[in-house]
């Protein structure tokens, strides 16, 4: 398989409507250098890249006529609650407080970026510990995080 550089098997491609602020959100929150980006002629972004880690994402504007799309990504950075901060900074909304889970190996949390996308942004501390599906505190992290996601999800089906 011939994949093109900077891209993997599967690489997200946001639809999103405010191109323009998506890109300056995801900048200013993953300290990624400046997306590259093609203009249609009206001024919208016909297509762009940038780089999170070692991931492309990929965006453009969506026509105002479409129904709002937004995206669920999932990042691995190397200090979730540094990249948290730069987030709520540049207006992303959290949506999941951060917090640890052995359940999953992972320190994360969620936040809606300001064009409504979901991002669940993480950092990997460990491998999973199967023994913490029988610990009740564990259990109740990963409800609140699912109930927390059910209401965010809920808030947008009004």
């Amino acid at each position: 398989m011939n994949i093109p550089n900077g891209k993997h098997t599967v690489t997200p491609y946001v639809a999103a409507k405010g191109a323009e602020r998506f890109l300056a959100f995801v900048e200013a929150a993953f300290a990624t250098e400046p997306a590259q980006k093609v203009f249609n002629p009206d001024g919208t972004i016909g297509h762009s890249e940038v780089r999170v880690g070692d991931s492309t994402v990929m965006a453009f504007d969506a026509d105002p006529r479409w129904p709002h799309m937004p995206a669920l990504l999932s990042v691995y950075v190397d200090d979730v609650d540094a990249v948290f901060a730069r987030a709520v900074e540049a207006g992303a909304t959290v949506v999941t407080e951060v917090f640890t889970s052995r359940i999953v190996g992972d320190r994360g949390g969620r936040l809606r970026d300001p064009v409504g996308n979901i991002w669940w942004v993480q950092t990997h501390l460990a491998e999973p510990e199967l023994s913490a599906f029988d610990d009740p505190a564990e259990l109740a992290i990963m409800r609140s995080a699912q109930r927390s996601f059910a209401d965010e999800m809920d808030r947008r089906a009004v």
